[in-house]
Protein backbone atom coordinates (compact mmCIF):
# COMPACT_ATOMS: atom_id res chain seq x y z
CA UNK A 1 0.00 0.00 0.00
CA UNK A 2 1.13 3.51 -0.73
CA UNK A 3 0.49 6.45 1.56
CA UNK A 4 -0.46 9.47 0.51
CA UNK A 5 -0.26 12.78 2.90
CA UNK A 6 -3.16 15.51 2.29
CA UNK A 7 -1.28 18.58 2.73
CA UNK A 8 -2.40 22.57 2.85
CA UNK A 9 -1.18 25.40 2.29
CA UNK A 10 -2.69 29.44 2.80
CA UNK A 11 -1.47 33.13 3.58
CA UNK A 12 -2.71 33.31 7.31
CA UNK A 13 -4.11 36.97 9.20
CA UNK A 14 -4.50 36.78 13.17
CA UNK A 15 -5.26 32.47 12.32
CA UNK A 16 -4.24 30.15 15.66
CA UNK A 17 -5.14 27.27 14.41
CA UNK A 18 -6.63 25.83 11.04
CA UNK A 19 -7.96 21.62 11.88
CA UNK A 20 -9.98 19.37 10.32
CA UNK A 21 -12.69 17.69 11.78
CA UNK A 22 -12.54 13.88 12.04
CA UNK A 23 -15.69 13.44 10.97
CA UNK A 24 -16.43 15.54 8.31
CA UNK A 25 -17.59 14.27 4.91
CA UNK A 26 -14.07 14.61 2.41
CA UNK A 27 -14.53 15.47 -1.41
CA UNK A 28 -11.44 14.06 -3.55
CA UNK A 29 -10.53 12.96 -7.11
CA UNK A 30 -8.97 9.74 -7.69
CA UNK A 31 -7.05 7.95 -10.64
CA UNK A 32 -6.20 4.22 -11.66
CA UNK A 33 -1.98 4.48 -10.69
CA UNK A 34 -2.00 1.76 -13.28
CA UNK A 35 -3.71 3.75 -15.95
CA UNK A 36 -3.61 7.53 -15.62
CA UNK A 37 -6.62 7.92 -17.92
CA UNK A 38 -8.73 6.12 -15.42
CA UNK A 39 -9.95 8.62 -12.69
CA UNK A 40 -13.14 9.40 -10.70
CA UNK A 41 -13.73 12.69 -9.84
CA UNK A 42 -15.11 14.23 -6.46
CA UNK A 43 -15.96 11.06 -4.45
CA UNK A 44 -17.07 11.70 -1.17
CA UNK A 45 -16.54 9.38 2.25
CA UNK A 46 -16.15 10.09 5.71
CA UNK A 47 -12.76 9.23 7.85
CA UNK A 48 -14.89 8.23 10.75
CA UNK A 49 -17.18 5.37 9.04
CA UNK A 50 -15.59 2.25 7.70
CA UNK A 51 -17.11 1.09 4.43
CA UNK A 52 -19.28 -2.85 5.56
CA UNK A 53 -17.60 -5.60 4.21
CA UNK A 54 -18.52 -9.46 4.76
CA UNK A 55 -16.92 -11.43 6.96
CA UNK A 56 -14.62 -13.11 4.26
CA UNK A 57 -12.49 -9.77 3.42
CA UNK A 58 -9.20 -9.95 3.31
CA UNK A 59 -9.15 -5.93 3.50
CA UNK A 60 -8.39 -4.05 6.21
CA UNK A 61 -11.79 -1.49 7.25
CA UNK A 62 -11.51 1.28 5.20
CA UNK A 63 -13.02 4.17 4.46
CA UNK A 64 -13.41 4.34 0.57
CA UNK A 65 -14.16 1.83 -2.32
CA UNK A 66 -14.29 1.02 -5.63
CA UNK A 67 -13.15 -1.27 -8.59
CA UNK A 68 -11.84 -0.29 -11.92
CA UNK A 69 -13.12 -1.77 -14.63
CA UNK A 70 -11.16 -5.02 -15.61
CA UNK A 71 -9.62 -5.41 -12.19
CA UNK A 72 -9.98 -8.51 -10.19
CA UNK A 73 -9.80 -6.64 -6.43
CA UNK A 74 -11.06 -3.56 -4.79
CA UNK A 75 -9.59 -0.62 -4.95
CA UNK A 76 -9.69 0.67 -1.33
CA UNK A 77 -8.46 4.32 0.66
CA UNK A 78 -7.93 3.86 4.54
CA UNK A 79 -7.49 7.17 6.14
CA UNK A 80 -4.87 6.47 9.63
CA UNK A 81 -5.44 7.77 12.68
CA UNK A 82 -2.79 9.07 14.59
CA UNK A 83 -1.16 6.29 16.00
CA UNK A 84 -1.51 4.54 12.67
CA UNK A 85 0.29 7.19 10.85
CA UNK A 86 3.17 7.17 13.22
CA UNK A 87 3.97 3.48 13.05
CA UNK A 88 3.72 3.54 8.81
CA UNK A 89 5.51 7.03 8.53
CA UNK A 90 8.24 5.29 10.66
CA UNK A 91 8.35 2.06 8.60
CA UNK A 92 8.79 4.36 5.31
CA UNK A 93 11.72 6.23 7.53
CA UNK A 94 9.67 9.62 6.65
CA UNK A 95 11.50 12.40 8.01
CA UNK A 96 9.14 15.41 7.39
CA UNK A 97 5.84 16.81 9.45
CA UNK A 98 3.54 13.93 10.82
CA UNK A 99 -0.26 15.75 9.88
CA UNK A 100 -1.19 18.31 11.98
CA UNK A 101 -2.80 21.34 12.13
CA UNK A 102 -1.90 24.48 10.55
CA UNK A 103 -1.16 27.28 12.40
CA UNK A 104 -0.45 31.28 11.74
CA UNK A 105 3.47 30.45 11.99
CA UNK A 106 3.04 28.22 9.49
CA UNK A 107 2.03 30.99 6.77
CA UNK A 108 2.60 29.85 3.33
CA UNK A 109 4.17 26.54 3.57
CA UNK A 110 2.77 23.10 3.19
CA UNK A 111 1.73 21.53 6.15
CA UNK A 112 0.65 17.47 6.21
CA UNK A 113 -3.50 17.72 7.62
CA UNK A 114 -4.18 14.20 7.08
CA UNK A 115 -2.45 10.82 6.01
CA UNK A 116 -4.26 7.84 4.34
CA UNK A 117 -2.90 4.35 2.72
CA UNK A 118 -4.03 3.29 -0.48
CA UNK A 119 -4.22 0.29 -2.65
CA UNK A 120 -5.34 0.47 -6.45
CA UNK A 121 -6.26 4.33 -6.37
CA UNK A 122 -4.17 7.36 -6.34
CA UNK A 123 -5.72 10.90 -4.61
CA UNK A 124 -4.57 13.45 -6.87
CA UNK A 125 -6.97 16.68 -5.90
CA UNK A 126 -9.23 17.81 -2.35
CA UNK A 127 -12.20 19.64 -3.13
CA UNK A 128 -13.09 21.49 -0.03
CA UNK A 129 -17.17 21.48 0.22
CA UNK A 130 -18.39 22.61 4.11
CA UNK A 131 -17.25 22.65 7.38
CA UNK A 132 -14.54 20.07 7.10
CA UNK A 133 -12.66 22.50 9.82
CA UNK A 134 -12.19 24.43 12.56
CA UNK A 135 -10.61 27.85 12.54
CA UNK A 136 -8.98 29.52 15.73
CA UNK A 137 -8.02 32.61 16.16
CA UNK A 138 -5.12 33.97 17.58
CA UNK A 139 -6.97 34.96 20.64
CA UNK A 140 -8.38 31.75 20.83
CA UNK A 141 -12.01 32.33 19.28
CA UNK A 142 -13.53 29.29 17.15
CA UNK A 143 -15.06 29.44 14.09
CA UNK A 144 -16.66 25.56 13.43
CA UNK A 145 -20.14 26.47 11.48
CA UNK A 146 -20.59 27.69 8.28
CA UNK A 147 -16.43 27.21 7.05
CA UNK A 148 -16.67 27.10 3.44
CA UNK A 149 -13.11 27.17 1.86
CA UNK A 150 -15.05 26.47 -1.50
CA UNK A 151 -13.65 29.55 -3.07
CA UNK A 152 -10.27 29.00 -1.72
CA UNK A 153 -10.05 31.41 1.20
CA UNK A 154 -12.35 32.41 3.93
CA UNK A 155 -12.80 35.54 6.36
CA UNK A 156 -14.62 36.50 9.53
CA UNK A 157 -14.16 38.58 12.22
CA UNK A 158 -13.13 38.20 15.80
CA UNK A 159 -15.18 40.07 17.97
CA UNK A 160 -13.91 39.48 20.96
CA UNK A 161 -10.66 40.42 20.21
CA UNK A 162 -11.68 43.33 17.23
CA UNK A 163 -9.38 41.86 14.57
CA UNK A 164 -10.05 40.47 10.69
CA UNK A 165 -9.48 36.64 10.68
CA UNK A 166 -8.71 35.22 7.20
CA UNK A 167 -6.98 32.75 5.30
CA UNK A 168 -5.83 33.71 1.51
CA UNK A 169 -4.73 31.98 -1.47
CA UNK A 170 -5.57 28.12 -0.17
CA UNK A 171 -4.22 25.29 -2.00
CA UNK A 172 -4.08 21.65 -0.98
CA UNK A 173 -2.25 18.68 -2.63
CA UNK A 174 -1.51 14.75 -2.34
CA UNK A 175 2.00 13.69 -1.75
CA UNK A 176 3.55 10.27 -1.97
CA UNK A 177 5.57 9.18 0.84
Amino acid sequence: MVLFLLCMKAETENIGSVTLRQDANLRISVRNPLSGDEVRENVVFNPSETVEQDESAREPPHHFVLKWEGSKKPSILQVLDEKETASALKKKKYKGDKPRALTGDDDGQWVPILCCECRGLEPYAFHPMKDEFIITSEGGCSFDEDIELGDLEWADYDAENDVPVSLNDLQFKFEAV
